[in-house]
């Protein structure tokens, strides 16, 4: 008898025992679908983010745009870090390891498409294949969605389904809002507002109208449009200097000036509104340089002038000059 009851007690106890088991199973998967949850929730709130940013700017500057889009470079990296970091249960790990992919090619699409766009978003030259390159960009997105749909959703409700959890909700997520974002066309349409002031010819007065860069310096050195780089020693109040002039017949409000020293996105922006400028007239410009551009080598350095109201003629708006940084 006392056997028996050994016996009983013992099998109680590894039932017991397999219960907490399952249970704690069964509340880590339910855990990680919630935090599969909350990350794609924050993705998808990226790509509205992100795809408003592209299509309606509200007048934005360009500098602005920018530093919008870095930002969600940045947060695109820390959703791929905390997804790595999850705590995934072993069964799981396959699920994981899609979702993983998924959101490195959402990331790998926003940072590229961060780095093409101010030349997508110009007013010539480069445009075009600016346009193709943010394109091709889009179709990282694309590669996400279908990654998360196909394969990370079905393994993820398979392995539920092997634990009687069929009916735990499995987050949907859909980072491209529509697959036309991939046609060079498509996209050159929707970011038409994108780049220049905004500036409404309506507006103008009647009359000339337009601005121009006589000159410019940088930390005390004079700029050579095409010239060789300028030697330039850093320090804690870089200011670059231009020569705005008004070659028009009208006076000028409100005109807006961008700097971009470097390539891509590491490149450092600023930029500088100049409130009026009489007609004729030639009127320096300071825009501080707070981030410090890279040294011992030569750094590209392109300055534009946004269109105001009535300009036609925007070829003298922008000039390029070179420099080498030192400490």
């Amino acid at each position: 008898m006392a056997l028996g009851v050994g016996i009983v007690v013992l099998l109680l106890v590894v039932l017991l025992f397999r219960g907490c088991l399952n249970s704690r199973k069964e509340s880590a998967y339910r855990e990680y679908v919630r935090d599969v949850s909350a990350l794609v929730r924050e993705s998808d709130q990226e790509s509205a983010n992100l795809f408003r940013t592209l299509t309606s700017p509200a007048n934005a500057s360009d500098v602005q745009i920018q530093n919008q889009l870095n930002t969600f470079s940045g947060q695109a990296e820390q959703l791929v870090e905390r997804s790595a970091a999850l705590d995934t249960p072993d069964d799981l790990k396959g699920a994981q390891s899609y979702l993983d992919e998924a959101l490195k090619f959402r990331r790998d699409g926003v940072k590229a498409i961060a780095t093409q766009l101010p030349a997508a978003s110009a007013d010539q030259g480069d445009r075009r294949r600016g346009v193709e390159q943010v394109a091709g960009s889009m179709q990282n997105f694309l590669t996400s969605d279908v990654i998360y749909q196909t394969r990370f959703v079905p393994t993820l409700r398979r392995g539920l389904e092997a634990e009687d959890l069929g009916n735990e909700q499995v987050p949907r997520s859909r980072f491209l809002p529509e697959p036309d974002w991939v046609l060079p066309a498509t996209v050159g349409d929707r970011i038409a507002k994108l780049g220049g002031s905004g500036a409404d010819d309506k507006d103008a007065a009647p009359g000339l109208h337009g601005t121009g860069i006589a000159s410019a310096t940088i930390g005390g050195q004079a700029l050579t449009p095409g010239g060789p780089a300028a030697n330039v020693a850093l320090s804690d109040d870089l200011t670059m200097t231009v020569q705005v002039a008004n070659q028009g017949e009208n006076t000028e409000e409100d005109v807006r000036l961008e700097v971009t020293i470097g390539r891509g996105g590491d490149a450092v922006r600023a930029e500088k509104t100049l409130d009026t400028i009489a007609a004729g007239e030639t009127k320096p410009v300071e825009i501080p340089i707070t981030e410090p551009p890279a040294t011992g080598q030569n750094v590209p350095i392109n300055v534009t002038i946004a269109k105001v109201p009535g300009e036609e003629k925007l070829d003298n708006n922008k000039a390029s000059y070179s420099a080498i940084f030192t400490r």
